[in-house]
């Protein structure tokens, strides 16, 4: 957090750690947060944890009833934990605060059965890119077999009350992800072998379906964030708010509103606030700060209540006019008693801060949110694929009109990131030839649209195979002229390669080809053919020589190769081509190049 550009006298004020969850689809970030919730209400008076939006609050009191000896009150001072309610990357990369992450740490949650999974890669590599500390969660240790559960018990004493082969199955499974953390890039052990948190990954044995390891997991984000965070958690409470934008939503009486994470600072609903929007930033005025009922109520209604004002670090609904071009991921500035001008450049040089380097040629891209969009992006910059035009927002038809202006038929595609496709966009696409792909997870997005990039480069290999003139060796048979001239027509043996009608015909003088004719047609038991294969004896029809002179029973010709062929098919299309192909090819480029070394190169 950077030092408060306010009042040098205020006093700063620790706010609350936001805890961001990520993993795999299925490895249990939400039933994992549903049991930290759930724990703490258990744990604390009805409403002493305080769900807010897109996030919920557990005071440090609470924190220390269910960690129970692992959490001393006294050893902290700071409030406790925000945790980010919609778990996964694609929430964690909304989040942004002054160009970086806004989570302060993160839980990655890896299933102990199935172990690093291709989102679980994903996460870490986002994680990595923004430099964010986290700890494991190894979940469902409940599942591993014969393991005899007790609610809510820490790791090592729910490990210490397992059989033996319940324990070692479960170390084997554990130690395979820190094998598989060591593979990513990072040192990790179970966490109660590390000593330097910030240079090692923790990994917790939880369960969150029986809460085993809740109240370590919960100690160790406590001891990280008290021991690692505790400067970059100071703020200036009276200083105007700073935030980002979770979701932008339609709510009842209120029109358009967004869910804002607030994490510097205060905002009342008095303020003007200048919000990233897709143009331009938009200045408004608040005219309602919105927070739901306490944990009890919004589990059966969702009810919101005004309040005055909120501070960081919390989770908002903020109703302003205007705000229908709001993007989640953007910034939200209070004004205060700052020239607008000047909020209105900080906020502009934030969104400037996200920058997806474009091409003249490549793909149209659309995401839901800024975040989604730099991390799709860099996933696609990673597999070297080149973007054309990247915005947020649902696929409209001017889209699919920019992605209609590509030369490459690659490149005429839409990739659409958690966004909708306006019906009349997938009309004109349809109608333009325009691929469109939509997918949540984007590495399921980049792996469709490659295989749609393979079947074209497949289809254009065809094509040009079928085009192109395919290296020939064939011989004429003894006994086998059935006619001299106008055209010659001789019984012929394939030697190699492929045959083709209406190819020219050369015969070798030492290592010069003299064009003979031109082969016309391909006869096999009577039948025409388009093609005869190495073995296939078949009468062929060369128009221009005379059996006899040009050519001869016994002669060994070749299909003649234009030097620009010859070229794509050593260089481009070797592995498309038969073994006897490449063999034919080999030799007649032999011959052509005892003359001249770089012929066909």
């Amino acid at each position: 957090m950077a030092e408060s550009e306010h009042d040098a006298d205020a006093t700063p004020a620790l706010r609350t750690p936001i805890v961001a969850v990520l993993g795999h689809v299925d490895h249990g970030k939400t039933s994992l947060l549903d049991r930290i919730r759930g724990t703490a209400v258990s744990e604390g008076e009805a409403g002493a944890i305080t769900q807010h939006i897109g996030s919920t609050a557990v005071p440090l009191a609470v924190i220390s009833e269910i960690a129970g000896d692992l959490v001393d009150p006294e050893d902290f001072d700071l409030p406790g934990l925000l945790f980010i309610d919609t778990p996964g990357h694609h929430a964690f990369s909304t989040l942004r605060a002054r160009g970086g992450a806004l989570a302060d740490i993160a839980i990655l949650v890896v299933d102990v059965t199935d172990g690093f999974q291709p989102q679980t890669e994903e996460a870490v590599n986002i994680l990595s890119r923004t430099e964010t500390p986290f700890v494991v969660a190894a979940n469902k240790i409940d599942t591993v077999p014969g393991w005899n559960p007790t609610e809510g018990l820490p790791s090592q004493a729910a490990i210490d009350a397992q059989s033996d082969r319940a324990e070692s199955t479960l170390n084997e499974r554990l130690y395979e992800i820190i094998g598989q953390l060591s593979d990513a890039g990072f040192s990790a052990d179970m966490y109660w072998r590390v000593t330097d948190f910030a240079n090692n990954v923790g990994v917790v044995p939880v369960s969150a379906e029986t809460g085993e390891g809740i109240p370590d997991l919960l100690t160790v984000l406590m001891g990280l964030s008290q021991r690692y965070m505790r400067d970059e958690m100071a703020i200036d409470v009276e200083g105007p708010g700073a935030g980002t934008v979770l979701e932008v939503t339609e709510t009842q009486g209120f029109g358009t509103t967004v869910d804002a994470v607030v994490y510097d600072g205060t905002i009342t609903a008095e303020d003007t606030i200048v919000v990233g929007g897709l143009n331009e930033p938009i200045v408004t005025d608040v005219r309602a700060l919105l927070k739901p009922k306490p944990l009890a109520e919004i589990r059966t209604e969702r009810e919101f209540e005004r309040v005055d004002s909120v501070v960081a670090a919390d989770g908002v609904k903020i109703a302003a006019p205007d705000l229908d071009d709001a993007m989640a991921g953007a910034p939200v500035r209070v004004v205060g008693d700052r020239p607008v001008e000047d909020v209105v450049s900080e906020v502009r040089a934030e969104l400037a801060e996200v920058t997806v380097s474009t091409a003249e040629e490549g793909l149209t891209v659309k995401a839901d949110t800024l975040g989604s969009l730099e991390a799709l992006a860099d996933s696609l910059e990673d597999a070297e694929i080149p973007i054309m035009r990247a915005e947020v927002g649902d696929v409209a038809p001017r889209d699919v009109r920019v992605a209609e202006t590509a030369n490459e038929p690659t490149n005429r595609a839409v990739l659409a990131f958690g966004v909708d496709v306006l019906d009349d966009a997938a009309d004109l696409a349809e109608q333009e030839g325009v691929e469109i792909f939509e997918h949540d997870v984007i590495y399921r997005l980049i792996e469709a649209y490659e295989d749609h990039v393979r079947a074209i480069e497949e289809a254009q290999q065809e094509q040009v195979l079928e085009n192109i003139t395919r290296p020939a060796r064939f011989r004429i048979l003894a006994d086998h002229t059935f006619r001299q001239s106008d055209p010659a027509v001789v019984g012929v043996e394939i030697l190699g390669g492929l045959l083709r009608r209406n190819t020219h015909v050369a015969k070798f003088e030492g290592d010069e080809p003299q064009r003979v004719g031109l082969l016309k047609s391909i006869q096999d038991e009577g039948e025409d053919v388009d093609e005869a294969s190495q073995g296939d004896r078949v009468a062929v029809s060369i128009d221009g020589p005379t059996v006899g002179r040009g050519i001869a029973e016994g002669d060994d010709l070749w299909t003649e190769l234009p030097e620009k062929h010859a070229k794509i098919l050593e260089q481009e299309l070797r592995e498309d081509i038969t073994g006897g192909e490449r063999e034919v090819l080999k030799q007649y480029l032999e011959k052509r190049r005892n003359r001249d070394p770089f012929w066909g190169k």
